[in-house]
């Protein structure tokens, strides 16, 4: 845990620090994705993909959220989350240095993790194309208080692009702005749904398993145009005997009016990470495919029905699926010929957190203390509520592997005349895995929150709350320490 609080103060730090008077403020940004290769205890092979969307907070430093995650071998499930710190430094006419660090909390896939904490120290070797860079990275991957000591060769590519963002203090104000603000997202929903095993199916012990998966997650999307969207979804098991399965997928689909802007039909395909709990999902590589209805409910809400099949390639796992997904616009995309587009600004706030559970109940009946690291997204309201969603994973406690993924909603008080205020919040989700009884994965999370005004957009929290299995096991007490950063997005 103290590993992470450093990271924490600086990336809000950074962020803060790079604001800026102007009304709009456009922050160098890139998304990065790897792979390489490490090596497990016993010479074991594991195929790691890492993903990362990392800003710049100072000149060539470059903080955010990042995950990694088992892609080839054997230990599907395998994932971690955290954040990153990289510094840019160019060489020679388009030749780049990058050095960096990852810290962040997970395991999975029966890996030898530890309490869950992992490290990632990385040197990289770029070369610039313009929008986009890619090379060579040198790495050490190392799970302190597990069996987990790699050095590799890998590859690497980043997409540059611009955060466009705004002070805390436009929040609610209109102004002209035509493109795409934030992480340029134009949708978000909240997904539940479940998985039935084909015929044939075993589970990682390789017994037949019939029983239905529920699970529970979110996914966000882009319109790239022409009816196209693409996007990124992720989900955990909250029902079942599968507790501790997560995915992470990237997504692409296509969909088209068929009664005005009210109704919508299309077809998406999905393919990334999958594996964990009882599922027998090989390496970790999974791939969807669907079909799928969209009704708006109002210009802001809507509701997708959809239906498809899911197949772990190379592992044992393959299934059928339903889902419904409630969504919120976040965003409209504006053609080149609305030359008066104006934008209302909306309040945000990410952060990063620790949180203590107290006595955590194990699937072998023992209780013990156990910490985990995780990153927050709160979009703002009207009256003092705001939409949150949240990932956590361990870092102590022999729990590597146990993951948390919650949203919900929270409401804020009126801050005092020295900063002070204070929140609560309900959360629901899924989670699992680490040897924690969460029996079949759902899980409600309420928190008390005391928050104070730093000032320039810093926000500190000190939280309590309990962590609730639906179906009993867990239930502990939750300690939770919070720093974040609070800035205005414009949407259309």
């Amino acid at each position: 845990m103290r590993s992470f609080v450093p990271y924490c103060l600086l990336a809000i730090y950074g962020v803060a620090h790079a604001v800026e008077d102007t009304t709009l403020f456009h922050r160098p940004a890139s998304f990065r994705l790897g792979y390489e290769s490490i090596t497990l205890p016993g010479n074991e092979k594991m195929g790691m993909v890492g993903g990362s969307y990392l800003l710049e907070t100072l000149p060539n430093l470059y903080v955010g959220p990042a995950a990694y995650g088992g892609m080839t071998g054997q230990r599907g499930g395998f994932f971690t989350g955290g954040g990153e710190v990289a510094y840019r430094l160019p060489l020679a006419d388009k030749l780049e240095l990058e050095t960096g660090l990852y810290v962040g909390g997970g395991g999975g896939g029966t890996a030898l993790v530890g309490g869950g904490l992992m490290l990632r120290p990385h040197i990289d070797l770029l070369w610039n194309f313009g929008k986009v860079r890619a090379g060579l990275s040198a790495s050490s991957v190392r799970f302190p208080s597990g069996e987990i000591k790699s050095n590799q060769l890998g590859v690497v590519v980043s997409f540059d692009n611009d955060f466009i963002q705004t002070d805390a203090s436009h929040v609610g104000e209109s102004m002209p702005f035509r493109e795409r603000a934030g992480l340029g997202f134009d949708r978000i929903s909240i997904v539940g749904g479940a998985y039935k095993p084909r015929p044939g199916v075993v589970d990682n012990a390789g017994q037949p398993t019939f029983k239905k998966i529920g699970f529970a997650g979110f996914r966000t999307e882009k319109f790239l145009g022409d009816g196209w969207v693409t996007g990124v979804e992720a989900a955990g098991a909250a029902s079942g005997s599968a507790d501790g399965y997560a995915e992470v997928l990237a997504t692409l689909a296509y969909e088209k009016p068929v009664i005005g802007n009210t109704l919508f039909v299309g077809a998406r395909g999905s393919f990334g990470m999958g594996g964990g709990g009882s599922v027998s999902a090989g390496g970790g590589s999974l791939a969807k495919a669907a079909v799928y209805s969209t009704l708006a409910i109002s210009r802001d809400l809507y509701l997708t029905a959809e239906a498809g099949m899911a197949d772990s390639l190379g592992g044992k796992f393959r299934a059928s699926y339903a889902a419904l997904h409630l969504g919120v616009v976040l965003d409209r995309p504006v053609f080149e010929n609305n030359l008066d587009a104006t934008s209302l600004v909306q309040g945000w706030q990410w952060s990063g957190s620790v949180q203590h559970y107290v006595q955590a109940t194990r699937r072998d009946g023992s209780m013990r203390d156990l910490e985990a690291v995780g990153f927050k997204m709160d979009r703002d309201l009207d009256h003092g509520l705001y939409l949150s969603g949240q990932a956590h994973s361990a870092i102590s406690g022999q729990a590597g592997g146990f993951s948390v993924g919650l949203f919900g909603m929270g409401w804020k008080t009126p801050k005092t005349s020295f900063g002070l205020s204070g929140a609560a919040e309900l959360m629901i989700g899924a989670a699992g895995g680490g040897g924690v009884l969460t029996k079949g994965g759902a899980i409600t999370q309420p928190m008390l929150y005391v928050e104070q005004d730093l000032g320039k957009g810093w926000r500190a929290r000190l939280g309590a709350g309990k962590i609730h299995a639906f179906k009993g096991g867990l239930n502990s007490t939750v300690y939770d320490v919070s720093l974040g950063y609070s800035f205005g997005l414009p949407t259309h």
